[in-house]
């Protein structure tokens, strides 16, 4: 099947291996992406608007090549690595139950985003806006709470306690 050049509108693609295909100036509008392997698709001047990808393998995606008119997705329980989200305006995003690793958020609005119960494992989060944001029961982010916005951002403990790892100090 061909998905560049073409509109999709509340469609679900199932247990489908997209590996390196062309999302190029096409369009998905209220679909789901279940089971599906999408490393390396070329996301350029694709528009994205209310996208669920469920069970996905992530790999490699720029999504800040996409059309940011309307830009909306979410991720549950999917694996991303390698990806770069960077400088593009996420609010209300969920990555709920998925391992983000590798990912890059720089100068990225992701204020009320939902990362619980995700492993954020050496992915950068760097100049963000992360107010109203949940990392409840998230593990291996690393924020440095003087280089992101952070107001009523939510974090469980013990984790929170990596908010202290850009200082020099001693935990007993």
């Amino acid at each position: 099947m061909q998905y560049q050049n073409k509109e999709f509108e509340e469609e679900t693609f199932k247990d489908i291996d997209l590996r390196d295909a062309s999302f190029k100036n096409s369009k998905f509008i209220g679909c789901v992406f279940e089971n599906c392997n999408l490393s390396n698709v070329d996301l350029e001047n694709t528009k994205l608007q209310g996208v669920i990808f469920r069970n996905c393998k992530i790999l490699g995606l720029d999504f800040s090549k996409c059309n940011d008119f309307i830009l909306t997705f979410g991720f549950e329980d999917s694996f991303l690595s390698l990806s770069i989200f960077s400088d593009l305006n996420l609010e209300n995003t969920d990555f709920i139950n998925c391992q983000v690793h590798d990912c890059d958020f720089l100068n990225t609005n992701l204020a009320k985003a939902n990362f619980e119960n995700s492993d954020l494992k050496k992915s950068l989060i760097q100049n963000a806006n992360l107010s109203f944001t949940s990392f409840r029961n998230a593990k291996n982010y690393d924020i440095d709470p003087n280089n992101n916005f952070l107001k009523k951002t939510k974090f469980s403990i013990p984790e929170v306690i990596s908010l202290l790892n850009i200082y020099d100090i001693e935990l007993e």
